[in-house]
């Protein structure tokens, strides 16, 4: 119930729902709320950055203490200028420590922000929805992934003989699910895909599942469940392939649901987060049918 209680405070614009407002006023990038840089892969790096810092300045210290306590060393080197070189270096290293440590701190407020604004409007969703149990929803998870400390590198698992046969049975399911959309049965594409999530969670494939379950759905005449089947399409990943399909039909959807606003913003959003991408003109048309200014 926490979780759902958290989500009531719901933002004014699916812009904010999403973080990029954050993000431009901290003057982060959209990249910033790709895969590439909100998830552990991000943190990875800025981990490594400060480790890398903290070891290269151990060294530069021990340096300054063998010039400090060796006169030999520290004539050879011309006086005192490298005792000035490695305190410009300290400052050097001050400086970029203190730079990571401020990106990174954006970095999360900027993951953190998105991911209480979209369990914002999933909640909304969930108002809309027959049947939905508010206190049921969980916490959101991160947007893009899961944010803070790197974990620790995990063992490399031990080989597995069913490995091959487990991806031709994923592989295999999603077709026969795609296939029950291609032929419109729709009822049973939705459940399909919605059983081949359950499965697969996390696979290759389940971002796709999850946007072709909200076309079933859409079909159905479910414009609840569509939108959020697309929600979580786009938010599992929001720099895969289907993002941007899956931002477009979000926008439509919430269009179908009365939620103009929000949907205004997320049409437009299309556009900035997928330059050149085919769905921009489709935004574009859909912003026009639907009054947005």
């Amino acid at each position: 119930m926490r979780g759902g209680v958290r989500r009531a405070a719901l933002g004014g614009t699916l812009l904010c729902a999403l973080g990029f407002g954050a993000a431009a006023q901290e003057g982060v990038t959209p990249g910033m709320l790709t895969g590439e840089t909100a998830q552990a892969g991000g943190d990875a790096t800025l981990a490594d950055i400060r480790q890398d810092l903290a070891a290269l300045n151990a060294e530069v210290q021990s340096l300054n203490a063998e010039l400090q306590t060796s006169g030999t060393g520290a004539a050879s080197i011309g006086g005192s200028t490298g005792l000035d070189r490695l305190n410009a270096m300290n400052a050097q290293l001050a400086d970029l420590t203190a730079q990571t440590e401020a990106l990174e701190f954006r970095i999360n407020r900027v993951v953190s922000d998105g991911t209480n604004r979209i369990g914002d409007l999933e909640f909304r969703l969930c108002e809309l929805e027959p049947g939905c149990d508010i206190g049921q929803l969980g916490d959101t998870p991160s947007l893009g992934g899961t944010t803070g400390a790197a974990p620790a590198p995990a063992p490399a698992p031990a080989p597995q003989t069913g490995g091959p046969e487990l991806a031709v049975s994923e592989q295999a399911d999603f077709e026969r699910a795609s296939e029950a959309l291609a032929q419109g049965d729709f009822q049973g594409a939705a459940d399909q895909f919605a059983a081949f999530v359950e499965t697969y969670p996390g696979g290759a494939l389940s971002g796709e599942a999850l946007l072709r379950r909200g076309d079933a759905l859409t079909e159905l005449g479910d414009r609840s469940g569509a939108a959020r089947a697309y929600l979580d399409a786009f938010s599992g990943d929001p720099a895969s392939d289907i993002a941007a399909e899956a931002l477009l039909k979000l926008g439509t959807a919430l269009v179908a649901l009365g939620q103009t606003q929000d949907a205004c913003v997320t049409l437009g959003e299309v556009e900035t987060r997928f330059p050149g991408a085919p769905e921009v003109a489709q935004a574009q048309a859909a912003r026009a049918s639907a009054g947005c200014q």
